[in-house]
This record gives C-alpha cells, structure tokens and sequence, in this order.
C-alpha cells in the first residue's frame, strides 16, 4: 500500500483512517507517511521513531510549521472508515487524521509556498506526557521546529482556536477510623466526610479572564473517587481526584497555590500537570494568519500541543477541520466540506 498525497483531502482522510494507528501502534502508518513525504523532491524529510518531519528549504523570510499527530484513542468498531452523504465516519476522522490529510496534500502540492515550510507528524499525543513525539523532538530535535507560527491541525471546527488551557490534577485524601458497619458509630466514614469537599466543589465559582480578546473559563471539578474495603466495614481513607482546567495567565505553581488555597484543610498531592499556552495575538506572524483565515479567534478549552511551542518562544493557534466535541466518540465523523474548505483558507494563506 502507498499513500497518494495528491488525491482529494477527503479522499486522503478516508486512507488514513483505514491504517489503525492507536498511540503505541503508530509505525504502520508513519512508515506509509514517510516514504510518501520522502518521495517528494521538495521536501527534506527525518525520521525519528514513529515521528516524521519534513522542510522545505527555499530561503524565504519566514518559516511556518504544521504539526499533526498520528495516534487515534483506541478503536471502537469504526474501522474502516464510511461515508454518509458528505459525512465521514471513523476513529480519527476528527481528531485529527482530517487535519492530517490537509496537511499532508498541503506539503505535497505547494512546492513554490510564500513561505518555507516544515510538516511534522507526531506519535503518542493521545497517552501520557512522556510518550509524546513532539515532546520528543523538543528534547532531541529542537532545529527541526524552528518557526515564526506554528499552526496545530487539532480539530476546531473549522474556526481558529488561540492558546490553551493549562490543566492539573490533584489526589485529596480524606482520613476516617474503620470499624464494623453493624457498629458504624465506633468508626469515621472516610466517604461520608468527603461530603463538605465535593460541596465545595459544587459552589467553586470559576474565573473567567479575557487575554488578546479570548475568553478562557476556568473549572475545577472532581472526576474520580476511589475508598471502601468491604462491604462490612466502615472505610478509613476515601481519595477524591480533582482536575484543574487553568487560565493561561496562570503558571504551574500559581495554579497549584489556587487549588491548595480552594482546598485548604485537606491533603493535597500533585499528580501531574502542564501549562497552558498565551495565544500570542500580538505576534506578527499570528496576526496575518488570522486575518488570512478571515474569522475572529477563539479561546481553545482543552490542553493541546501549542503549549510546547509557547514554551519554545514561538506563537501557535490551533486550526483544523474536524469537530472537537467528537473526539473519541462511538461516532466520530466529520463534515468533509470542513476538510475542504480547511485546505482552502491554509493554501490561500502560505501562497499569499
């Protein structure tokens, strides 16, 4: 099998689909990537693992950078992909191998772009930090993503989505005393005192901060609750876990001081976290692709990629055909005349 890069966006979202690729199981298909990106005599291409990067070189004043990931979340019978009108359904039709297919027909079919352009398709986005790909190339292969805009193919809808929010995730451990539940009053219910904890959670009231016109609105909510022994006995620990959907005016540790302080009395253990990203509006760059897109930004809900090249220093939006509220569903699909449309506005852009 071989991947034609030049046939129809949609077409070519339908043959990326039909390769499994679930984060871990990538090499299938970044090798069908690779040899079709190889073959192009315009690009320079590196492979590195399951990632696939691929540049031109025409000395242009700018350079942007495309970024897609080749994972999908584990597949829930929507493989092969199948088509309803103008309706593609499968796993990753929307996150994100629609975005995938626009930026792979972009780097085989602009051979003369206004500006230089590097194309970088990543594994293991969908997993934990430390698998990410493009984490990966950060630590290993910083000059493969030197850029003035980075623009991430997530699925938007079609709409540009500036930033991210930061997201954290913390374990509150609640302590009660065991006893037998035929004599509960000798015990502490661990699971009864965590009552006042998920109240306050219930009352938090989030912050909504406006930054370069976007609006990101915070959340901090309890997505997890583990306690019990057995079904005789009073449980001495009940762990409640909290996520923290932060603002990207916030750091790491300022978030982290806002939810000990929201929590205070109670132990609190830092799981993990990651920051979010500024959308970086006031950059140039970021300027003229939003008004080459031709529609107002929007604050991007949810943690994505961006955040590392924030951290590099280089502004990044997110653009994509798919629909975010998709994402990992039974269902997922997406309107194809989104992937259209999304090839359109980009190729207009880099060939102004």
């Amino acid at each position: 099998m071989t991947l034609d890069l030049t046939q129809d966006p949609v077409a070519l979202t339908a043959a990326l689909v039909d390769v499994p690729s679930v984060s871990g199981n990538e090499e299938r298909l970044a090798d069908l990537v690779h040899d079709a990106l190889d073959a192009l005599p315009h690009l320079s291409v590196v492979r590195d693992g399951n990632n696939v990067v691929a540049r031109t070189g025409l000395g242009r004043e700018r350079r942007v950078l495309l970024a897609g990931h080749l994972d999908t979340v584990p597949i829930a019978d929507n493989v092969p992909s199948r088509r309803d009108g103008e309706i593609l359904y499968g796993c990753g039709t929307s996150d994100m191998k629609s975005g995938d297919a626009v930026l792979l027909h972009l780097a085989a079919t602009l051979a003369e772009p206004a500006y230089d352009l590097t194309f970088v398709l990543y594994d293991n986005e969908e997993v934990e930090a430390e698998k990410n790909g493009l984490n990966r190339l950060v630590a290993t292969r910083r000059e493969l993503l030197e850029a003035d805009l980075a623009i991430l193919m997530e699925p938007t809808n079609g709409a540009v989505e500036a930033g991210c929010q930061g997201t954290m995730r913390v374990r509150v451990r609640i302590p009660g005393r065991r006893a037998h539940s035929a004599r509960g009053w000798l015990g502490e219910n661990a699971i009864h005192a965590a009552a006042p904890l998920l109240a306050t959670l219930v009352a938090y009231d989030a912050r909504s901060v406006e930054i370069d016109g976007c609006t990101y609105r915070e959340g901090l909510n309890a997505v997890g609750i583990e306690g019990g022994v057995a079904g005789n006995v009073i449980p001495d620990e009940a762990v409640v876990l909290v996520n923290f959907r932060f603002a990207p005016d916030r750091s790491e540790e300022q978030a982290y001081d806002h939810v000990r302080s929201v929590l205070a009395g109670y132990d609190v253990e830092l799981t993990d976290s990651a920051p979010g990203a500024l959308p970086g509006l006031s950059n140039p760059a970021a300027q003229h692709f939003i008004q080459a897109i031709g529609m107002p930004p929007k604050a991007k809900y949810g943690w994505t990629d961006v955040a590392r090249f924030a951290a590099l220093g280089i502004p990044a939006v997110n653009f994509g055909p798919g629909d975010p509220n998709l994402a990992h569903t039974r269902e997922e699909h997406v309107d194809t005349t989104k992937i259209t449309s999304a090839e359109r506005a980009l190729r207009s852009y880099l060939t102004a």
